[in-house]
């Protein structure tokens, strides 16, 4: 099964929206055989497994299949998996964790058994959960798993205070950021950002198959027609308050699209916001915005996770990470949980949550 979850990561990347799945064939006879889940259209992770094994010549029948998530019932773009594992004859099917889409949520185990295969499930379950958080978010809550990214100086600034930023973390810290960038469903920034650093937000420092989706929080619809991040490649989608018929026909010339979300106080609403991006098949969204765009989720409550890069600097003065409070005790403090400390080059990354934020 740990060789399984090798698998499912090598499909972080190109998977969404669908679920990253790893699988190792054993069959009776043989070295195992390995499969992971292919870009959307194409073959599931058991499905990878057994087309492998057909052109390797290796007979599936007696074998046994572990797989990091309930093999589907459903014809979507493919066609079932737990079908093709039935007509394959296996004996045993091994899973970590049911799936949470409710077009399958324990129909493909019932049919593996009706088959008379053997099926146990829970094992490595935790981790299995962990790889496709982002999956599990989207199908359980209907909103995407949020990760906020915030690169600064060990005195927590992320900007000079004349507002310059580039670069306060290393090349090692960037490209690290740019992997995360790279499995995310979708980059969300906000106008402040755009108007004050003029970013493109895609990935370039790593290799990837796909760009995700750029989103902007832009309640008055003030994103310049020439800004950096309308550029190709990948598609731009703008989260607007109050419409403008003029500045929209403009920024729909540049090829992005203009949802209009409004909330209180004119502002975009977050949360309406989040179950939109869900309904397009966002399962992480990786955020990116400067102090007033993360306070405002923190306030709110959508942060699921934080990714914070530190600098071995202090630069004293400067722009704060997220703008919130001012709490009037010490217990109002927001608690978090670390579950990564780790040097990345001459930086250092950590990964913390809200307690018990991922049970669902």
């Amino acid at each position: 099964m740990k060789r399984a979850l090798e698998e499912a990561h090598r499909s972080l990347w190109h998977a969404p929206p669908n679920p990253a799945v790893g699988c190792v064939l054993l069959p009776t006879a043989g070295a195992p055989i390995l499969g992971h889940t292919q870009p959307p259209g194409h073959r599931h992770a058991e499905a990878d497994a057994l087309a492998r094994a057909r052109e390797l010549g290796v007979a599936t029948a007696g074998a046994t299949v572990f797989v990091t998530l309930e093999p589907c019932s459903h014809f979507g773009r493919t066609p079932p998996c737990a079908d093709a594992l039935v007509e394959a004859r296996v004996a045993r099917v091994v899973v970590a964790v049911q799936d949470p889409n409710p077009l399958v949520a324990g129909r493909g185990i019932e049919r593996l058994r009706a088959a008379g295969i053997q099926v146990e499930v829970g094992l490595l379950d935790r981790e299995a959960r962990e790889i496709n958080i982002g999956f599990f978010s989207r199908m359980v809550r209907g909103v995407p798993w949020v990760r906020m990214k915030i690169a600064a100086s060990l005195d927590g600034r992320t900007a000079l205070d004349n507002g310059r930023s580039q670069w306060i973390t290393g090349a090692a810290a960037r490209a690290d950021g740019h992997a995360w960038r790279a499995r995310a469903g979708a980059v969300l920034t906000g106008i402040g950002t755009v108007l004050e650093d003029d970013p493109r937000l895609d990935v370039r420092e790593v290799e990837t198959p796909r760009q995700p989706l750029r989103v902007i929080v832009d309640s008055r619809l003030e994103t310049p027609p020439g800004a950096r991040i309308l550029q190709s490649p990948g598609s731009v989608l703008i989260y607007a308050a109050q419409d403008d018929v003029v500045r929209r026909a403009a920024l729909e010339a540049r090829g992005a699209e203009v949802a209009l979300c409004p909330g209180p106080s004119g502002k975009v609403d977050l949360s309406a916001m989040l179950r939109d991006l869900a309904r397009r098949g966002i399962n992480e969204l990786h955020v990116e915005a400067g102090h007033k765009l993360n306070g405002s989720l923190l306030r709110e409550g959508l942060v699921d996770e934080f990714l914070i890069y530190l600098a071995p600097k202090l630069l004293g003065l400067g722009r704060e990470m997220l703008r919130f409070g001012p709490l009037q005790s010490l217990d109002e403090a927001v608690g978090l949980r670390f579950l990564e400390v780790q040097p990345v080059g001459e930086d250092l990354r950590i990964r913390a949550r809200p307690p018990g934020r991922e049970r669902f």
